[in-house]
């Protein structure tokens, strides 16, 4: 099948088109992550602020409202690499044309509202949380920006990984903020913050080391700066560092673990281990997509004990 074929045939409803770039750029899937990262968050700064760990139907909304700032993300990303991309990939939705750039920024603005206007909310005013998203979206605005320096960072390409991660801690931070205004910087949110980051920097590596019929030249890729099989170790290597995080952030919360607390993210660290393996044994385009899957899963077993092992500690109260 030629990879020229466009994804919806032209003259489809816009919905349909519109659902296409979702499934294509950012499938609704990714916000199991996202509102993992929100209920990690919450569950942290609640067990340090309160005995039982209580969850409403605030909590959803922040779900929301965190899946649209990683939207956001990938909108200042389609606008940022749309003339490469028109190159690379002219086949996908917005490089044919079925949706335009101002779709997308439409689309932006209207997320970019929501975070606002939850923010405030529950600050009940201009506070912490609203402080929070601020910094957070000024950072957001200079990666759009590539801070100003594209060319360099085009030639340094794990700089700029690490320039781009760094917006995660801030994420985190004010994730925290919605979740329990005012909260403390304490020490369980350090942990967190770094686990945050060491993950996406996983994920960004991995999803960049490419097999070798996937390599081009007009494609910046890690396998080609570190080679296909330094890049995997280096994916080994930071799979290692975010399940001892893992440990560390449910140690904090947790006084005595149980098993299964453990068990998750020991599961999805073996997964992803014997997955990185089979790559390095035989590099293809198909395995690096397992690879992406095996850290995913990496990522959201280790958030899910987090939240699991905290909520067992301390208990939990739903209201409705």
């Amino acid at each position: 099948m030629s990879t020229l074929v466009p994804p919806v045939p032209f003259g489809s409803p816009f919905p349909r088109r519109l659902a296409a770039w979702f499934n294509e750029r950012f499938p609704l899937l990714n916000a199991l992550l996202f509102f993992m990262l929100f209920l990690a968050s919450a569950a942290v700064v609640r067990a340090g602020a309160q005995g039982e760990i209580a969850f409403g139907p605030q909590d959803l909304v922040a779900c929301l409202v965190t899946w649209c700032f990683f939207l956001v993300l990938r909108v200042f990303d389609e606008h940022k690499d749309y003339e490469l991309d028109c190159v690379n990939h002219p086949q996908r939705v917005l490089q044919s044309g079925q949706i335009t750039l101002r779709h997308l920024k439409v689309a932006g603005v209207l997320a970019v509202a929501a975070q606002i206007g939850w923010s405030v909310w529950r600050d009940q005013g201009f506070g912490a949380a609203s402080m929070a998203w601020v910094l957070m979206f000024a950072w957001a605005c200079l990666m759009a920006r590539e801070f100003f320096i594209p060319d360099w960072l085009g030639r340094h390409l794990t700089w700029y990984a690490v320039s781009h991660m760094l917006i995660m801690p801030l994420v985190i931070w004010w994730l925290a903020q919605l979740a329990q205004p005012g909260s403390p910087l304490n020490t369980p949110v350090l942990v967190l913050m770094a686990l945050s980051f060491v993950s996406g920097f996983c994920f960004e590596i991995t999803r960049k080391t490419k097999g070798p019929e996937e390599e081009r030249d007009t494609v910046a890729s890690y396998s080609q700066i570190f080679g296909t099989r330094g890049a995997a170790w280096i994916v080994l290597a930071l799979v290692t560092g975010m399940v001892i995080l893992q440990f560390a952030l449910m140690s904090l919360n947790v006084d005595m673990l149980s098993w299964w607390a453990y068990a998750l993210p020991t599961l999805g660290y073996v997964l992803a281990v014997r997955q990185i393996a089979a790559f390095l044994k035989a590099p293809s385009a198909k395995a690096r997509s397992r690879n992406e899957v095996a850290v995913a899963l990496a990522m959201l077993l280790g958030y899910a004990a987090v939240i699991a092992a905290t909520v067992a500690e301390h208990g939990l109260h739903i209201s409705i």
